[in-house]
């Protein structure tokens, strides 16, 4: 069952199409990966789907409902958090602020909200971190923390952007733990990733676009082998071998 469907996508900023007449669809219980070189329009996608940017044209669906245009915080309460390639943190507050700040998306109780920041920490593995400054934790820390955040809005469908770049091995190592952790507590996961040991680890499906399109989609194998995602990552005579 298709928890969110993104419909013939696009996004114009001027005179530039970032994001060009994408299709794809993300089933419930999913890790959906999404791939293209830089300056593909992963995160564009993120930000149409999310409202940070509004759609040119094309919908969004999600349960079922279209949210195209709906606010951005009521998409939040609709069920689907977010990360961002950039961690910006509360920087001055604790890390257990930081969480219980966004456990309010939910719950009015201070109580309550610190209580369910403190086992959202456990289980990301921040608890001996709570009592930090978010500004004082290296950025593995920060990265998790970030996640932290987003599972604290109690979301049905996570939307993780980068969430494993500047990572060292065994910090990715215990991304994809994580990450496989967030899915089997029963949230879908839409994943964009540059690195390819997480991607192809982790997802059951991956989306590919390059310039704004689509090139490829289906399986870790079968994308990886796929010649226009060879060509986007290597160049031509990579995928002509």
């Amino acid at each position: 069952m298709a928890l969110l469907e993104v419909k013939n996508l696009t996004k114009v900023f001027g005179g530039l199409r970032a994001v060009s007449d994408v299709t794809f669809h993300v089933n419930q219980g999913e890790i959906m990966g999404l791939i293209g070189p830089n300056g593909s329009g992963k995160t564009t996608i993120f930000n149409c789907i999310n409202n940070y940017y509004p759609i040119t044209s094309g919908d969004v669906i999600f349960k079922g409902n279209s949210i195209k245009g709906m606010k951005t915080h009521t998409i939040c309460h609709l069920g689907i958090g977010r990360t961002f390639q950039v961690v910006k943190p509360l920087s001055r507050m604790t890390v257990l602020d930081n969480v219980t700040a966004s456990a309010f998306c939910r719950i009015n109780i201070i109580r309550d909200a610190r209580e369910e920041a403190l086992g959202i920490l456990e289980f990301c593995g921040l608890i001996d971190q709570k009592d930090k400054l978010a500004k004082s934790l290296p950025i593995g820390g920060r990265k998790r923390l970030e996640i932290a955040r987003a599972l604290a809005t109690k979301p049905e469908l996570l939307l993780l952007d980068e969430t494993a770049a500047g990572l060292n091995p065994s910090e990715l190592d215990e991304a994809i733990e994580l990450i496989k952790k967030i899915r089997d507590g029963g949230i879908t996961v839409l994943i964009v990733e540059h690195i390819m040991k997480v991607i192809m680890t982790i997802s059951d499906r991956i989306h590919a676009i390059n310039f704004g399109q689509t090139i490829a989609e289906g399986t870790p194998e079968e994308v990886a082998n796929n010649p226009a995602v060879i060509e986007a990552y290597l160049g031509e005579a990579y995928a002509q071998c």
